[in-house]
């Protein structure tokens, strides 16, 4: 082992990768802790693979881990839940604080707080469970326009969303995202390409492009398909690609985002960027998005993981 992994061994002791849990996007943080697991591994960093769904978290403290790693996605390990746990058993972990993980985990809260601040976000409305009219469908369908986008508004990996071009389809959609979550987010679609900025220690990655022949960029277009399509360079011209990094920056800053994490984003027809969402916890897969950002700028995939370790170290 040469000094610079000798180092960092040193420097971070003895890490959990925790990933796998109980949420919707099980299968997704398995594969993305693994990969994860292997990249610290392989330069000498005393990595473990942690699953919550296997073990109490208490064993964190009784098997003498110095910190945490967190690979887990969605519900329990990307809402602040985790976060909150881990700093009453005083170990340090990567990422979003509590706060900042609860509110960029809430799709609705999000959005607010966007708005509240003039960032550009779709026009949008709220349908809740327990006070859901399905006769409003048409009136929504008319407010937002002729297509509309359903979301739970506390998941990930875009499960549970469902593109509606008519009443029937609304009520279906929102019915089915009720699934996943009591408050839906109903967002105006805005057609164009999407993109996703990769937010590292407080500086923006190069932007990626994505395109896919499926209806929208959902679960199957993220893991599954071999056809979408991703380009990074995006594209943009170096004015935009600037733009385009403070925006997602300050985008992720507004809901107290710290560390790491990934800002989604769609472009209209007349070249307006519109903010969709921000992850604190995002895919580390082969298929995914930020490992590819920090690629493009020069960084290999154990350098990366490396990376988002030291945002443990506070």
């Amino acid at each position: 082992m040469n000094k610079m992994t000798t180092d960092k061994a040193v420097q971070f002791g003895k890490v959990a990768v925790m990933f796998g849990g109980h949420s919707a996007e099980r299968e997704v943080s398995l594969r993305s802790g693994n990969a994860v697991l292997d990249a610290l591994q392989s330069v000498g960093i005393d990595a473990h693979g942690f699953d919550p769904a296997d073990q109490p978290i208490s064993q964190l403290v009784e098997q003498r881990f110095d910190r945490v790693m967190i690979m887990l996605h969605g519900k329990g390990g990307e809402d602040g839940s985790l976060q909150g746990a881990l700093q009453l058993l005083k170990i340090p972990y990567t990422g979003s604080g509590v706060l900042g993980s609860a509110l960029a985990m809430d799709k609705v809260r999000t959005k607010q707080i966007w708005q509240t601040l003039g960032l550009p976000t779709a026009k949008y409305q709220i349908a809740e469970k327990r006070s859901f009219d399905a006769g409003s469908c048409e009136v929504i369908m008319r407010d937002l326009g002729d297509i509309v986008m359903v979301k739970p508004a506390q998941e990930g990996s875009s499960i549970g969303m469902t593109k509606a071009t008519s009443a029937t389809q609304l009520e279906t959609a929102i019915q089915d995202a009720f699934k996943y979550d009591s408050t839906v987010l109903l967002e105006q679609f805005i057609q164009g390409p999407e993109y996703t900025v990769t937010i590292l220690n407080g500086e923006a990655l190069p932007s990626i492009r994505m395109s896919t022949p499926r209806t929208f960029y959902d679960y199957a277009a993220k893991y599954h398909s071999d056809s979408t399509e991703y380009f990074c360079p995006s594209g943009l011209s170096a004015d935009e690609e600037s733009m385009l990094g403070s925006l997602s920056t300050s985008a992720f800053l507004a809901v107290d985002g710290s560390g790491w994490g990934r800002v989604d984003l769609m472009r209209d027809q007349q070249g307006q960027f519109y903010l969709l969402e921000a992850n604190t916890v995002p895919g580390m897969t082969e298929k995914s998005l930020v490992p590819m950002a920090a690629k493009q700028a020069g960084m290999s995939f154990a350098e990366l993981a490396v990376a988002i370790l030291q945002t443990s170290v506070r």
